[in-house]
């Protein structure tokens, strides 16, 4: 497929150039690997995130004030390597500790605690949240099995609210584990991705979509035929709200997210019918986010994530966080 790049083996090393040519202000490399870190430092705990390329602006775009201290960028829908990791995180500390919120990928799991071993031997305090939200890949019964996708948006706001409050490693990393526990996703697509320099990574017929498909490409529960938006994401709460078993009478944020070639008109319209169907439940609905956050390369397609809200989350939700993609003024 076509793609604005040069050496599909340098998108990964030129795509960080030109983000730190706009916000070089902002954010600073991490010597000798692909992670970016705040340029700002703080006493207090830091928090990392990191994973494959493909899905601006997560993760390097969620490093910010009230957000996180630092990503580390492997090549494109690959983990990135341990000594990336590591690097990033002793970058990123503060004389604190580090927090590591890891997508449930193999990848990604596997390479983030060789990391922490190497960080912990190298002198920094670490612990890890394993992001685990998107309902359609394991039954309710195996949550730990289940992958993680855009909600990471929302634990990453909870865990550097945190932070900034002054929390100690381990009480960050508490309230990081709430934050997921308390988060569902599902995700459907419309149209293929592909990874730079290959063809599509699927097929997908003009009159179908998947549902419950990944954010790599991973197959879905299954294929359907199109079919009205509202209708769409009827499926789409229904799963959600089940696995919750109930949201009646509950406090909730709400995020739904572009896959990258959905268009924000889409985007709304999926939203209106979320809110539809949470009023109709008795769902009171804190804050609505919409957006292009976790995307998947030139994917057709979003998802929606919902958090179940209590006093302590709520608090930690209301503190101000600005990246260069999100921006949460407080309330």
């Amino acid at each position: 497929m076509k793609k604005i790049i040069n050496d599909p083996q340098a998108v990964v090393d030129e795509s960080i150039e030109g983000l730190l040519y706009a916000y070089g202000n902002f954010y600073e490399k991490v010597p000798e690997v692909n992670g970016i870190i705040l340029k700002e430092k703080k006493k207090k705990v830091s928090i990392i995130s990191g994973g494959g390329s493909g899905h601006e602006p997560m993760l390097s775009g969620l490093v910010g004030e009230g957000m996180l201290t630092g990503a580390a960028m492997g090549s494109v829908f690959a983990s990135p390597d341990p000594n990336t990791i590591s690097k990033t995180i002793i970058s990123a500390d503060q004389g604190e500790g580090v927090l590591c919120l890891v997508w449930n990928y193999a990848g990604d799991t596997m390479n983030f605690m060789v990391a922490q071993d190497l960080a912990m031997a190298a002198g920094t305090a670490v612990e890890q949240v394993i992001i685990n939200d998107d309902v359609a890949s394991a039954p309710r019964d195996d949550k730990d099995g289940r992958r993680g996708v855009a909600g990471m948006l929302f634990v990453a706001k909870i865990a550097g609210a945190a932070a900034d409050l002054g929390y100690s490693l381990q009480e960050v990393k508490d309230i990081a584990q709430k934050a997921n526990d308390n988060l569902r996703s599902i995700g459907i697509a419309l149209t293929p991705c592909s990874i730079p320099g290959n063809p599509p990574n699927f097929q997908m017929e003009d009159n179908m979509f998947e549902y419950g498909m990944g954010i790599h490409g991973e197959p879905g529960i299954r294929r359907e035929e199109m079919k009205v938006a509202d209708n769409i994401v009827k499926e789409m709460m229904e799963d959600i709200i089940n696995d919750f078993g109930s949201l009646e009478n509950k406090e909730v944020l709400v995020l739904v997210n572009g896959m990258a070639a959905t268009t924000s008109l889409e985007l709304n319209i999926i939203n209106r019918k979320v809110n539809h169907i949470l009023k109709e439940k008795n769902v009171q609905v804190y804050d609505n986010v919409i957006g292009s956050f976790c995307t998947s390369l030139e994917m057709a397609g979003a998802s929606i994530s919902i958090m179940i809200l209590d006093d302590e989350l709520k608090q930690l939700y209301n503190q101000p966080a600005y990246t260069p993609c999100y921006y949460h003024r407080g309330k």
